[in-house]
């Protein structure tokens, strides 16, 4: 299935979600760097990542929310696609808390923020390779004849559908 939302003939979703998942990821390298070499301008720079990161991520949720409405319910995209939407409810959550706990002194953070980052990050990871999975495995988004019950690229085999020869 194609997307809804598209710009210019492309998917506004894949497009978008390369802003969060680069800042989110960033601002943790900045974090653990600008803690372990005693530089609060990376960390107060991390703050504002983190922010950029959630105001991003909920602009780009807007427009897999539109996709995933629109596939098929009982395939194999539909659950992946809600673990992939749930998912990245909980990773833009762990970072809001983040940013928020960070308010009152963004370049000098307690533990709790930097750790919810780091969980972010992780379930990030897994959101993000869920994503390629609708994308690139079950072609969501992309290709109206896509198999939607394609099986996981973790176990292998053939994941477009069969075509007969004449």
């Amino acid at each position: 299935m194609e997307s809804r939302a598209k710009l210019f003939g492309h998917p506004l979703h894949q497009m978008l979600i390369v802003f969060p998942l680069g800042l989110l990821a960033t601002s943790l390298f900045f974090d653990v760097i600008g803690l372990a070499t005693n530089r609060p301008g990376l960390v107060q720079a991390s703050w504002y990542m983190i922010a950029a990161g959630v105001i991003s991520g909920l602009i780009a949720a807007v427009f897999g929310l539109i996709d995933y409405l629109a596939i098929p319910g009982g395939t194999r995209a539909k659950r992946i696609g809600a673990f992939h939407g749930v998912g990245n409810v909980i990773v833009v959550l762990l970072f809001s808390a983040s940013w928020f706990l960070r308010r009152d002194n963004p370049p000098n953070p307690s533990s709790l923020p930097v750790i919810l980052s780091a969980i972010g990050v992780g379930l990030g990871g897994i959101t993000g390779w869920l994503g390629g999975e609708l994308v690139d495995r079950l072609g969501v988004g992309v290709d109206d004849g896509a198999n939607l019950d394609a099986p996981s690229s973790l176990k292998g085999g053939i994941a477009a559908r069969e075509t007969i020869r004449r």
